[in-house]
């Protein structure tokens, strides 16, 4: 059995760590960061947390200065009786939420891309004999709609909305594409393989949070000079191409034009329900102007 006093001190502690957590995602809303960290669906629901945070916060200190001590409940758990032990047993909420505050907020770049391994090529099930456009399973079926409407665009330009579906389309039906002109945007990731450097425009698709963001690339003619840092965020216009590369079919740029650009105010890309209707929804680009 623990004593009030002990579980008034363990009252203040959480009623401290609560709301620790409540100023810090109520300062990530400030600083619009959530984005770096979470979905959008997911980010709506997170940015009212510091108000149940808050208000939990406020019943543990009131319990914990002005609650009856008969009143005062241990739930029947033993409490850590030594100051190492509560150390130990906090810090492990204290420490993330100190690095929280003290780390910067910034998007996943190459050397998050290279421990998680970056990805050159979009799996999906097996095709069979390739054709135009023709979907060979009901998986595929969107797939084979998007590439249609992507093929006749003299530019293609890829809309963040619906970056992997674009590239899924494409890499499906890589052939068909070979030598359309195409236009993306991404952080320049490189690394160095055999002696030499490959390089790629690359973006995190996040699904949840960024604790499952997968780095998909696409990879750059490694005849290319590049004199860019990593990181770099970059426009490339050029041409599609088919590629071997480490014994697997990919899709490869070539560049005519590649152009340092800022970081948009959201680097991580999504995947879309419906990519044909979001194409539909979305404004001629500059890049499709230019081909007309």
């Amino acid at each position: 059995m623990n004593d009030p006093r002990s579980i008034r001190i363990h009252y203040l502690l959480r009623a401290v760590i609560l709301l620790g957590f409540a100023l810090y995602i109520g300062h990530l809303s400030q600083q619009d960061a959530l984005h770096y960290y979470v979905a959008p669906k997911l980010a709506r629901w997170i940015r009212l947390c510091p108000v149940p945070l808050s208000l939990m916060a406020a019943s543990l200190g009131l319990q914990a200065l002005f609650g009856k001590s008969s009143a005062l409940c241990d739930c029947e758990h033993q409490l850590p009786r030594s100051p190492l032990r509560s150390s130990a047993l906090y810090g492990l909420f204290l420490f993330p939420l100190l690095l929280g505050f003290l780390l910067p907020d910034r998007a996943l770049g190459s050397e998050a891309a290279a421990r998680k391994g970056i990805s050159l090529t979009y799996a999906l099930p097996e095709t069979g004999r390739e054709e135009r456009f023709t979907a060979v399973n009901p998986y595929q079926a969107e797939f084979a709609e998007l590439a249609g409407k992507l093929y006749k665009q003299p530019v293609i330009n890829v809309h963040p909305e619906i970056f992997s579906e674009t590239f899924g389309a494409i890499d499906l039906y890589k052939k068909q594409f070979e030598g359309k002109e195409i236009s993306v945007s991404g952080f320049l990731y490189r690394e160095q393989r055999a002696g030499s450097y490959i390089y790629a425009v690359s973006r995190f698709l996040v699904q949840c949070c960024t604790a499952d963001a997968t780095p998909f690339g696409i990879l750059l003619d490694p005849q290319t000079q590049i004199s860019l840092p990593a990181d770099t965020w970059i426009e490339v216009r050029g041409k599609l191409h088919a590629a071997v590369f480490e014994n697997e079919e990919i899709v490869m740029i070539t560049p005519e034009s590649l152009t340092p650009i800022s970081q948009p105010s959201t680097p991580y890309v999504y995947t879309s329900a419906d990519s044909i209707a979001a194409l539909e929804q979305l404004p001629v680009s500059r890049a499709e102007n230019e081909g007309k």
